[in-house]
């Protein structure tokens, strides 16, 4: 046994976590056993009191350090479930909570950490704002810092779920997938698996687009994320904690990555064999478990998939549920080009067979050929759509795939509607903190410098907005633009070269 491994298992085994924890149930799923052709099984932390694993690693971090200095409270900070965690814990042992969260918190997370008697300080429009301010109450009001993932007694409390899993599950096991965030989770579960059962392959899950833990393992040290991804808050981290990454490197076999439709699928997955809507990230194992068989084609094996949490805001399941046919294979998106005649609609419709059509927009622009926007149901292979294409393509279409095409799907699809001719006109997607008051300090920020063309804004009840704007920008302004988007701070993409734009709107 190596020293790492050493250390961790004693901590592990003396984890301190039942006080505010349960034992969580393993949960057969019968319905995803059966469509990936394995024995599938989900490890249920979204049963907490809180809704996620994060009270047994708060739980165990404070009750450790409890017992080597004297204390009357603590600082967090956090966008919700360690800051449930902390409240909890703070409250079960009788402790001042002080959790400072990101303006951008969805009301459900911080009335929660109210609920449980948490001091709440909102500051700032992400966690790292807020994250900057808790660590200066820390000298303010004398209460040590609970680190939401980096710290041996954090990871110790998170590896209580592996404790569970060999004790509920002795039998022939092949792979477990779990969650990446920060990496105290997948730290703790993956020591403790690879101590009591070193067969069993563990597959750590994050984001395409925060892949911090990903990318750290291939450098071989923790590196820095410019930015991520803020679908899966939960797991939005820039870089994983130094203890994290260490224990990673040791134990866990590879990270999978996932993209925002396969986590989205997966918490219709989740929905249908438990009846409970978990967040993004507590439907990434899931999502990174039908990757796995899909990618590699694996038969007949044992898999379990920790459920890390359900913290999700009511109003996202909007967006969610656009997202989850594409993540399931169940629907193509295509541009197609016919000829502007009578019967033109009908021939295309043909060609599609018997497809139920699940969105089909259209606006005349000339007398010679049309754009349709459509959106088609498929059965759940993705060569299917492969097969679609090719058939259009063969009949003489001209078609250009969208189902992946992010500004499509965000915007473009409810928009659709006539051609502009402006030759100046430039496209850009922004994404900002989605608050109170937010599109109007946006539309300021840009204020009458360019002449706006196009506009499009939806709130998804995520705590960030995307809008895709159309500006007029005559020649030589490019590095104004450029400056003003450096400065406005939002993240920001430019969209003039999207093909989807130039079939619809330009």
């Amino acid at each position: 046994m190596s020293p790492l491994h050493d250390e961790y298992i004693k901590r592990i085994l003396s984890a301190r976590v039942y006080d505010v924890s349960i034992e969580t149930r393993l949960h057969e799923a019968p319905l995803l056993s059966t469509r990936l052709d394995n024995n599938v099984l989900l490890k249920r932390e979204d049963e907490q009191s809180i809704f996620s694993f994060k009270c047994r690693g708060a739980f165990n971090r404070i009750h450790k350090l409890m017992q080597e200095q004297s204390l009357d409270g603590v600082v967090a900070a956090s966008a919700g479930n360690h800051a449930q965690g902390v409240a909890l814990a703070a409250k079960k042992l009788g402790l001042v909570a002080v959790i400072v969260m990101p303006q951008t918190t969805p009301g459900i997370k911080v009335d929660a950490v109210r609920g449980l008697g948490g001091e709440v300080i909102l500051h700032g429009d992400d966690f790292d704002a807020a994250l900057e301010y808790a660590l200066t109450l820390v000298d303010q009001r004398g209460y040590p810092f609970i680190h939401p993932f980096d710290h041996p007694d954090t990871i110790a409390g998170q590896g209580t779920v592996g404790v569970e899993l060999c004790r509920q599950h002795p039998g022939a096991l092949d792979v477990v997938f779990v969650p990446v965030g920060g990496g105290g989770l997948a730290s703790g579960v993956s020591a403790y698996m690879k101590y009591l059962r070193p067969d069993v392959r563990m597959v750590g899950v994050e984001p395409i687009d925060a892949a911090s833990m990903h990318d750290a393992l291939q450098a071989d040290e923790r590196i820095t994320l410019p930015e991520v991804g803020l679908f899966a808050d939960g797991v939005a981290v820039k870089q994983v904690g130094g203890h994290c990454f260490e224990v990673c490197r040791e134990f866990l076999d590879e990270v999978i990555l996932v993209s925002v439709d396969e986590m989205s699928a997966a918490i219709k997955d989740i929905f249908n064999e438990t009846r409970t809507l978990t967040e993004p990230a507590g439907a990434l194992a899931v999502a990174g478990m039908k990757r796995y068989v899909r990618e590699r084609g694996v038969t007949g094996q044992t898999m379990i998939a920790v459920n890390s949490g359900a913290n999700i805001n009511f109003d996202r399941l909007r967006h969610v549920a656009e997202r989850v046919e594409i993540g399931e294979s169940r629907e193509a998106l295509l541009a197609v080009t016919i000829p502007e005649e009578p019967g033109s609609f009908l021939r295309f419709c043909n060609t599609l067979g018997k497809r139920a059509i699940t969105e089909f927009n259209y606006r005349f622009s000339d007398n010679k050929l049309a754009q349709v926007f459509a959106g088609v149901q498929l059965a759940g292979d993705q060569s299917e759509r492969e097969e679609l294409i090719q058939t259009l393509r063969s009949d003489g279409y001209h078609v250009l795939d969208m189902t992946h095409n992010d500004a499509a799907k965000l915007h473009l699809r409810h928009m659709i509607g006539g051609h502009a001719e402006l030759p100046q006109e430039r496209l850009y997607r922004f994404v900002f903190p989605e608050r109170p008051g937010a599109l109007p300090t946006f539309l300021a920020a840009m204020g009458e410098r360019w002449n706006i063309t196009l506009f499009h804004y939806r709130n998804h009840g995520a705590a960030y907005a995307r809008v895709l704007v159309g500006m007029t920008l005559p020649e030589g302004e490019e590095q104004q633009m450029h400056d003003f988007i450096q400065d406005l701070g939002y993240k920001a993409e430019e969209e003039s070269g999207n093909e989807a734009y130039s079939l619809f709107l330009r």
